[in-house]
C-alpha cells in the first residue's frame, strides 16, 4: 500500500484520551498495510502556555531562546503518541525536527525549510516502524533550534510528504474539510469536496485558518496530494486539494468567502510624490520582517501624495515605530493608523471567465451600508478592507449573494 503522511493538530492531540484515539486510528491504517509518517502539533493550548511563561520572565525574549522554549510542546506530544502506539503493539519511533534534520534558514520564529534528510525515516519505515515527527520545528546550519511560525506543523507534514514522495498527505484537524466559509458565522456554509491549490492558497493567505499558507505553497509546488479530514470522525472523504479544476456544469463562480480580523491600516500623509518614496516607506518595514498586505497610493496633488498599507495587528506597534523614524527623513506630514480593520475576500477560479463578480460584491456591501476602505484583486480573488464591526454581516450577505448556501447567485 502507498506511503501516507498524516498530520494531527493541537485539538486532535489535546488530551491523553485524544492521543490514544489518534494512536488507534494510526494502528488501523498500519494494519491495512500503509507505511505511515505522522506529524503532530503541541497539545492544544500548550504553545500559548509556553509563550506566557516567557512573558513572565521578559516582554522581549530573544527569538533564538523563544524558539528553544516553544519547540518543547511538540516534543512532549511525539513521546506520548509513541507510548500510546507501543501499548497497542505498534512499533513507533519519535523524532524532533533536529533529529530528522529538517534544515531551515536562521529566521527564528518564522524559519523556512531548506532541505530534509529522509534517510533515518526511510530506514525506520523499512523496519516496519511508524515514524512520529515533531511539527513546527527544524534546525539551522549552526545547529540552532528554529520554528516555522504558527501553523507550521502543516508545513512540516507537507514538506515530509514531498521529500518522501508520499502517495497522500492527510491533514487531520477539528473540522471535516474546507468549507465555503466559517460555519460558526454562516451556519449554511457547505463543505467542499475538492478545491484547487490556487483557491486554497488564496483562502489561506486571506484568513482561512484550515491550513497554513506555506503548507499549501509546498503542496502545490511539489504536487503533493493533500486532503483535509476530521480527526473526530472515522468516515468521510474530507476535502481534496488538487491541481485540477472541477469542470462540472454546477461548479460555482466563487468557491469561498475568506476573512481576517487581524488587520491594521497604516497611512502616511503628505509624502513627496517622487520616485523612490514608496520604497523609503515600505523598505524599512520589510527589513524588519513585517509582512505588508494591501498597498494603496493616492493620486499626487500639489507635489505630495498619501500611502496606505495594511499589516497584521501584532506588527502594528513595530510598524508605527519604524514609520515614526521614517517620517522626518522623507518629509511626511502625518502618520495615522487604525487597528479596527478586517478583510473580506471572495475566491474562485471561475472568476477568470465570469465578469461581474466585483460589481456584485460591491453592490451587496453597499446595500448593507458597509463602506469599503481598500480594494485588492488578483485573477481569482477580490479583497476589501472594511470596519471590523461589519465583518460578520459582510460574510453572511456575500455568502448568500454568490449562492454558496445553495441558492442561485
Amino acid at each position: 500500500m502507498g506511503l501516507i503522511v498524516q498530520k494531527y493538530g493541537g485539538t486532535s492531540v489535546g488530551a491523553p484520551d485524544r492521543i490514544k484515539q489518534v494512536a488507534a486510528r494510526i494502528a488501523r491504517f498500519q494494519r491495512e498495510g500503509h507505511p505511515l509518517v505522522v506529524v503532530v502539533s503541541a497539545m492544544s493550548g500548550e504553545t500559548n502556555r509556553l509563550i506566557a511563561l516567557t512573558r513572565d520572565i521578559t516582554t522581549t525574549p530573544t527569538p533564538r531562546e523563544l524558539d528553544v522554549v516553544v519547540s518543547t510542546g511538540e516534543q512532549v506530544t511525539i513521546g506520548l503518541l509513541c507510548m500510546a502506539l507501543h501499548t497497542l503493539g505498534v512499533k513507533a519511533r519519535s523524532y524532533t525536527g533536529a533529529q530528522v534534520r529538517i534544515l531551515t534558514d536562521s529566521a527564528h520564529t518564522k524559519a523556512r525549510i531548506l532541505s530534509i534528510d529522509e534517510t533515518p525515516i526511510r530506514r525506520d519505515l523499512d523496519d516496519g516502524c511508524v515514524v512520529v515527527v515533531a511539527g513546527f520545528q527544524g534546525v539551522d546550519a549552526a545547529g540552532n533550534i528554529t520554528t516555522l511560525g504558527r501553523g507550521g506543523s502543516d508545513t512540516t507534514g507537507v514538506a515530509l510528504a514531498a521529500a518522501l514522495q508520499a502517495d497522500e498527505c492527510q491533514i487531520y484537524t477539528d473540522v471535516d474539510g474546507v468549507y465555503t466559509t466559517d460555519p460558526r458565522i454562516v451556519p449554511e456554509a457547505r463543505k467542499l469536496d475538492r478545491i484547487t491549490f490556487e483557491e486554497m492558497l488564496e483562502m489561506a493567505s486571506l484568513g482561512s485558518k484550515v491550513l497554513q499558507i506555506r503548507s499549501v505553497e509546498f503542496a502545490g509546488k511539489y504536487k503533493v496530494k493533500l486532503r483535509v479530514l476530521s480527526s473526530f470522525a472515522d468516515t468521510g472523504e474530507g476535502t481534496l486539494i488538487t491541481t485540477e479544476e472541477d469542470t462540472t456544469m454546477e461548479q460555482p463562480v466563487i468557491s469561498g468567502i475568506a476573512f481576517n480580523r487581524d488587520e491594521a491600516k497604516l497611512t502616511v500623509l503628505g509624502v513627496p510624490d517622487t520616485p523612490g518614496t514608496a520604497y523609503r516607506i515600505l523598505g524599512p518595514i520589510a527589513e524588519a520582517n513585517i509582512d505588508v498586505d494591501m498597498i494603496i497610493q493616492n493620486v499626487g496633488q500639489d507635489g505630495t501624495t498619501d500611502v496606505s498599507c495594511t499589516v497584521a495587528r501584532g506588527d502594528h506597534d513595530r510598524a508605527m515605530a519604524i514609520l515614526g523614524q521614517v517620517r522626518d527623513a522623507i518629509g511626511a506630514r502625518e502618520i495615522r493608523s487604525d487597528t479596527s480593520m478586517a478583510k473580506v475576500s471572495v475566491v474562485g477560479v471561475g472568476m477568470r471567465s465570469h465578469p461581474g463578480v466585483a460589481s456584485l460584491m460591491f453592490r451587496t456591501l453597499a446595500e448593507e451600508g458597509i463602506n469599503i476602505q481598500m480594494i485588492s484583486t488578483s485573477e481569482i480573488k477580490i479583497s476589501v478592507v472594511i470596519d471590523e464591526k461589519y465583518l460578520e454581516l459582510a460574510v453572511r450577505v456575500l455568502h448568500k449573494a454568490f449562492g454558496l448556501d445553495g441558492s442561485a447567485a
